[in-house]
């Protein structure tokens, strides 16, 4: 007997009814997030294949709460961390500095 495994993030299959395709403006935050990938896959700090390794492994209750762009944020600082670019302290650290300065 082999066991099936279906990720949060896998649709394929299941009903999901229609995809709104809908233009919207991007919040600064949503279009910083997505320079910072761009440049850091440049840059060969990150692939794609790791974005989305990093995202499938969301629990269900995570993935479910958070937006498309704040997935994005957390599978860049978890390639970062793998590939010890930077540590956890270094991202608490900067974390509570943007907090302190009223940055979101």
């Amino acid at each position: 007997m082999t066991m099936s495994y279906r990720g949060i993030h896998d649709m394929g299959g299941l009903p999901a009814g229609k995809v709104e395709a809908t233009e919207h403006d991007y919040a600064l935050w949503e279009k910083r997030v997505d320079a910072l990938m761009v440049l850091l896959s440049k840059k060969g700090h990150l692939t794609v294949d790791e974005l989305r390794r990093n995202i499938e492994t969301l629990g269900a209750e995570a993935y479910d709460k958070m937006s498309y762009y704040e997935r994005w944020i957390y599978a860049i600082t978890q390639t970062l961390i793998q590939r010890g670019v930077i540590t956890i302290d270094e991202l608490g650290t900067g974390i509570a500095k943007a907090q302190a300065n009223g940055e979101h």
